[in-house]
């Protein structure tokens, strides 16, 4: 034991062990470069759908309601009476908001009721413009994956990139640095492969710039 120590305190090999982790070191800095490379990662992501607000054209008293939230409709179904006005839907879909409150004022602005047509489930991620946007396409691959299903990886494609920034809310101020927009990339994915994916779970997303 006494030996190994001594061996230890050797300049020699003090020099030889630093060589070693610097070597080790780079080598793990070299692969996780290269791990990344091609790679945009959006953390900010969640499970989302178009949303369909059904709404009476002229304002009017809740009388009746005939659907309630997660239930699936088909185009044609009843779904409320406002005014003596019976509103049904336009397509089939996933109810996600429906308006219980028996008596209350219903119209063009105040949906009774919104549904989502889970085909139409897709991933939006919200990306600050400089941590690669610019190198994100129309059909790259992408994965995800979602916070609710932990070990499991899915798979889709980049489907559209927002066109202008998300509106928000900026504070002046005498600092001379200049905000940085927010963008959303949504990616596509078969929501019949994965029906256990429900809207508006988070997520985490892989955008393969080097796919397309």
């Amino acid at each position: 034991m006494k030996k190994l120590f001594a061996s230890i305190r050797n300049p020699k090999v003090i020099r030889a062990l630093i060589i070693i982790v610097v070597v080790l070191l780079s080598v793990g800095a070299y692969l996780y470069y290269q791990s990344t490379q091609g790679r945009v990662f959006i953390d900010n992501s969640l499970v989302d759908a178009p949303i369909v607000s059904i709404a009476p054209s002229t304002s009017g008293k809740l009388t009746e309601t005939d659907v309630y939230e997660d239930e699936a409709v088909k185009k044609g179904d009843a779904i409320a009476v406002v005014g003596g006005q019976t509103l049904y839907t336009d397509a089939d879909g996933l109810i996600i908001m429906a308006n219980d409150q028996i008596g209350s004022l219903a119209g063009p602005q105040s949906p009774v009721a919104q549904l989502i047509d889970p085909v139409d489930l897709r991933i939006a991620g919200t990306i600050d413009e400089n941590k690669g946007l610019d190198a994100i396409r129309v059909g790259q691959v992408a994965s995800f994956t979602v916070d609710a299903l932990p070990g499991q990886t899915f798979w889709g494609y980049v489907d559209e990139i927002s066109p202008s920034a998300k509106t928000t809310q900026l504070s002046f101020s005498i600092s001379s640095e200049r905000p940085t927009q927010q963008f959303v990339v949504y990616v596509k994915y078969d929501s019949r492969k994965y029906p256990q994916i429900k809207n508006g779970m988070s997520a985490k997303l892989t955008i393969y710039t080097n796919t397309h």
